[in-house]
């Protein structure tokens, strides 16, 4: 069973980014920042999983979340964050605050509840379908603090959405690419990740 998401943190980043996720055309549109304004960091090679390590030799990255987290299963994360990204995503846009009300923190959930109530003032509507299933990669892995494991993972997707509205109707391919940290203490017992940051990244 796939880790469930439980997402806290930065509301207004968070909401922001989804704004972005469902305005965004597939292919460069000439108002397009270039690239370089945008760009997260190019991928790079993750340290190995876990190998040995002599003592006193400090562990970074994936190493060190498995050294703390014997447990931690990558393919089980990247499941459940991809689970989760487009749940929200479809429920934001289809303005499902029951999907939501289960995937979303109190906190953030009111600032969701607050844009889709707003979009329904202005008579607008909006459903996405997604083309392909989203890709995650764990991008970056570190433990901070002790035993405060982060997570960077890269999204890449691709959707159709389509917008009605008083103006009418539109259909649009569109793209998104996304930075997610996600955060978890390794010593608590909770299994659950928390997002508690989003940035825009080069599609």
């Amino acid at each position: 069973m796939l880790e469930l998401i439980i997402f806290a943190g930065l509301a207004a980043i968070v909401l922001y980014q989804l704004y972005t996720v469902l305005g965004r055309r597939v292919g460069r549109q000439p108002e397009d920042r270039p690239a370089a304004e945008v760009a997260g960091p190019a991928a790079r090679p993750l340290d190995r999983m876990a190998e040995p390590a002599d003592d006193g030799v400090e562990l970074t990255g994936l190493a060190a979340v498995k050294a703390q987290d014997p447990s931690f299963d990558m393919n089980r994360f990247l499941g459940g964050a991809k689970s989760a990204y487009e749940m929200v995503v479809k429920a934001f846009a289809d303005g499902d605050k029951k999907t939501l009300g289960n995937l979303l923190a109190p906190q953030v959930l009111e600032s969701f509840e607050a844009a889709i109530d707003q979009r329904a003032a202005e008579g607008r509507t909006e459903t996405v379908e997604f083309l392909h299933a989203p890709r995650a990669d764990v991008e970056k892995a570190e433990v901070v603090s002790g035993d405060l494991a982060r997570l960077t993972v890269r999204f890449l997707a691709e959707f159709r959405s389509r917008s009605r509205g008083p103006e009418g109707e539109a259909v649009d391919d569109r793209r998104t690419a996304e930075l997610w940290t996600f955060e978890r203490r390794l010593k608590s017992r909770d299994p659950n990740w928390t997002l508690v940051h989003v940035d825009a990244a080069e599609a």
